[in-house]
């Protein structure tokens, strides 16, 4: 049996194939750069050629690609993106357009042209089997563990720091480690990153070359 682990932090995501037919300390481990550094880093060379960004995809984790956005704006280049990419930056889109970000529809977006395309997600399966390819490591798990920081979407008038931290209190105060995960169909409305990054079409057939 194989099981995909996979934690996204801000850095760095952190990459565990547990495969029940081997000693836990032989199973593939990987290091990678973060989702969110990988968009960053996109954002800044397009920034540096001085081209718009369309960004499209999935709500993810932000911190670096937000602050690489602000800076491609502050630079006066447009910044367009659909709605479920835009929740990275916020839940409510009034106040992602109050950033300077244009958010598009799905259709105007696939209209769009002069801009550079960025697809934004904090998992990707395909990715991954393709690294693992060459060592001639199968993906092909039984079940994907993916852990990210969701701080929920928060109502209007509370913050999202204050609605994390009363999310955490309120787990913690269950006692039970387990209560922080969700299998996919259990999870909340409100947990919008988690349940964008467990969303079945993220897990795409790999097939290798």
């Amino acid at each position: 049996m194989q099981i995909l682990c996979v934690d996204v932090g801000t850095g760095t995501q952190d990459i565990l194939l547990f495969d029940s037919d081997r000693e836990l300390e032989n199973c593939v481990q990987l290091i990678l750069p973060s989702p969110t550094k990988i968009v960053a880093g996109r954002i800044a060379r397009a920034t540096a050629a001085g081209t718009a960004v369309l960004l499209t995809g999935r709500t993810m984790g932000g911190g670096p690609s937000t602050w690489a956005a602000e800076e491609h704006l502050r630079r006066g280049f447009s910044v367009f993106a659909t709605p479920d990419a835009a929740r990275t930056f916020d839940d409510e889109l009034a106040k992602v357009e109050a950033m300077g970000i244009r958010v598009v529809s799905d259709d105007e977006a696939t209209r769009q042209t002069g801009v550079t395309r960025i697809r934004l997600s904090d998992f990707d399966f395909a990715a991954i089997g393709a690294a693992l390819a060459p060592f001639d490591v199968p993906l092909e798990p039984t079940a994907v563990a993916l852990a990210v920081f969701d701080h929920g979407n928060a109502p209007p008038g509370v913050s999202d720091r204050t609605f994390r931290f009363e999310h955490i209190a309120a787990t913690v105060a269950q006692n039970d480690l387990a209560a922080f995960g969700y299998r996919r169909e259990e999870l909340p409305e409100r947990m919008t990153r988690m349940r964008a990054g467990s969303d079945p079409t993220c897990r795409r057939s790999f097939r290798p070359s």
